[in-house]
C-alpha cells in the first residue's frame, strides 16, 4: 500500500566514534568517553543526510509543512542519553544537529534601534536539548542499577550455549593475548576487549600495522553474540529487552504527538548508544527477516520511524521502519511483526503497549525493585572523587536526614494534637502538607 506523505519522523541515532569505554560485564554500566573528530563527523554526517532526506522538499520523503532553513523549536524536540559514556554522545548529538540545521545567515534580529544582527558563526542555530539522566529518568538507560537485568547477565553467562561458545573461542583469545596487554580474555569480557581492539585499530597506527589480518572480524563477531544475547529476550515482555521496553516510551509518546493534528511536533530525535537497537530489533521482530541486525550496531547509526498518512478516503496513519548502520550506506526498510509492507499505528502501540516501560515506579517493578528509596536515591558512581569528601559527606547526609525526619515527625504531631467541634468519628486530623505533597510526588513521576 503506497503511503506518500510524511506527517513526521522519530529517529533512534547512535552516537560517533568516541575513545576507549570499559563496560562493567555484569552491572553494565560504563566508563565517561570522550568523543573524536571523527566521531563528531559520523554525527554530523548523519545529521546531513537526514536533512537532505526529511527536510530537502524536492526529497519525496519531505516532512510535510516542516520548516527547513530555520529551525521551529515546536516542531523539533530532542532527547540526549548522558548516563554511561558520558559527553560523547551528547557532542554527537551536537554535531548531528548542526548538519540538520545548518548555519544560516537569515537567522538574524532587527532591534529597534533598526539594528540587524545576525547570529555568531554566519548564523548559527542553536537547538536546546533535553538531557536524560538516569539519576531522575531511567527511559534511555534502565538496564543500569536493575538488579533483574543484572541476573538476566549472569543467566545468560551461566548458560550452556554461552560457556560452549567461551570453550570454542578460548584458541582465538590465546592468539589475541599479545595485542590486549593485560585485558582480562573471557567471553565475559568480550565486549571490553573488541572495543580496546577496534578504538585501537581506529586511532593507533603502529597498532593497525601489527595486528593480524581476521583479528577484529573474529573480536566483533564474539561481542555481537555475546550483547545480542544479553540485551534481548525471547519474550517481548522480558528484562532482556529492557532497554527498548524503556525507549519505546519516548517515541510512542512522540508519534502520538505527530499524529495529532493540533500539535506541532514534527521530528523527535533520540540520541543513544547501541543497546536499545539490539532490544528493538528483537521486540518487534525484526530479527526473523534481518538475522544479520543481531550485532551492534555501528557508530553514527540510525533507526527512522516515520509516521504516513493514507490517502482519502483511508485517513489512517501508518508506520514505516528504515535502519542505516553506519554512515556508509543509505536507510534500507525494514518490517516489523512480520508485516510486509507499512504497519498501521494503532497496531503498532497496541502490540506494544503492554511491555512498554512508561515511568521510573514502573521501571522499579521490572528491575524486582523493592524500595522506592534505594532507586530514588543517587547511583552508586556519583562520588566526589576522594573517599574522605565522599566519607564526610555521608556522615553530613545522614544527619541532615536525621534531623529532616525529626522536624517533620514534630510537625506531623503537632498537627494531629488539634481537635476540632463534632463528634469523635470526624477527630481525625488531615495528613500534613509535607505527606500530601511527597504522596503526588511518587504517584506523578513520569519520564
Amino acid at each position: 500500500m503506497s503511503h506518500p506523505e510524511v506527517h513526521g519522523v522519530v529517529i533512534l541515532a547512535r552516537n560517533g566514534d568516541r575513545s576507549e569505554c570499559y563496560q562493567d560485564p555484569i552491572t553494565q554500566k560504563s566508563d565517561y568517553t570522550q568523543s573524536t573528530p571523527l566521531g563528531e563527523v559520523q554525527a554530523h554526517q548523519l545529521g546531513t543526510y537526514l536533512r537532505n532526506l526529511y527536510l530537502n522538499p524536492s526529497s519525496p520523503s519531505h516532512i510535510r509543512g516542516i520548516h527547513s532553513d530555520l529551525v521551529d523549536l515546536e516542531e523539533v524536540h530532542v532527547r540526549v542519553k548522558v548516563g554511561g559514556e558520558g559527553a560523547s554522545v551528547f557532542d554527537s548529538a551536537t554535531a548531528l544537529l548542526q548538519g540538520l540545521f545548518p548555519p544560516n545567515p537569515a537567522n538574524r534580529i532587527t532591534l529597534a534601534n533598526e539594528t540587524t544582527v545576525m547570529a555568531p558563526l554566519n548564523g548559527y542555530q542553536y537547538i536546546p536539548v533535553e538531557t536524560v539522566e538516569p539519576t531522575n529518568d531511567r527511559s534511555l538507560e534502565p538496564w543500569t542499577d536493575c538488579p533483574a537485568f543484572e541476573k538476566h547477565v549472569q543467566d545468560v553467562q551461566n548458560s550452556a550455549d554461552f560457556k560452549e561458545v567461551s570453550k570454542n573461542a578460548q584458541p582465538f583469545f590465546n592468539a589475541l593475548k599479545d595485542f590486549v596487554f593485560g585485558r582480562e580474555l573471557s567471553m565475559q569480557n568480550i565486549y571490553n576487549v573488541w572495543d580496546y581492539v577496534n578504538s585501537e585499530l581506529i586511532h593507533n597506527k603502529t597498532y593497525a600495522h601489527r595486528l593480524p589480518p581476521t583479528f577484529i572480524e573474529q573480536a566483533r563477531g564474539y561481542a555481537n553474540l555475546r550483547e545480542d544475547a544479553i540485551y534481548s529476550d525471547k519474550a517481548m515482555a522480558g528484562i532482556g529487552n529492557i532497554a527498548s521496553r524503556a525507549a519505546l516510551s519516548s517515541i510512542l509518546k512522540a508519534l502520538q504527538r505527530i499524529a495529532f493534528n493540533g500539535d506541532p511536533l514534527q521530528l523527535m530525535i533520540i540520541e543513544t548508544t547501541y543497546q536499545p537497537f539490539i532490544s528493538f530489533f528483537h521486540q518487534t521482530g525484526v530479527i526473523d527477516s534481518h538475522p544479520e541486525l543481531k550485532a551492534i550496531p555501528d557508530f553514527g547509526s540510525a533507526l527512522a520511524i516515520e509516521l504516513r498518512r493514507a490517502p482519502p478516503p483511508d485517513a489512517r496513519d501508518f508506520l514505516r521502519f528504515k535502519f542505516r548502520n553506519g554512515t556508509s550506506e543509505d536507510f534500507r526498510t525494514i518490517h516489523v511483526f512480520k508485516h510486509h509492507e507499512d504497519i498501521p499505528v494503532t497496531e503498532f502501540i497496541y502490540r506494544l503497549e503492554n511491555s512498554v516501560i512508561d515511568s521510573n515506579r514502573e521501571w522499579a517493578q521490572a528491575c524486582s525493585i523493592n524500595s522506592e528509596s534505594s532507586w530514588l536515591s543517587l547511583p552508586a558512581q556519583a562520588t566526589t572523587g576522594s573517599k574522605l569528601a565522599d566519607a564526610s559527606l555521608g556522615i553530613f547526609l545522614a544527619l541532615f536526614m536525621t534531623l529532616m525526619m525529626f522536624f517533620v515527625g514534630k510537625a506531623i504531631r503537632r498537627r494531629r494534637s488539634v481537635r476540632l467541634a463534632g463528634p469523635e468519628d470526624r477527630l481525625s486530623a488531615p495528613p500534613s502538607e509535607v505527606v500530601v505533597q511527597l504522596r503526588n510526588e511518587k504517584a506523578h513521576i513520569p519520564f
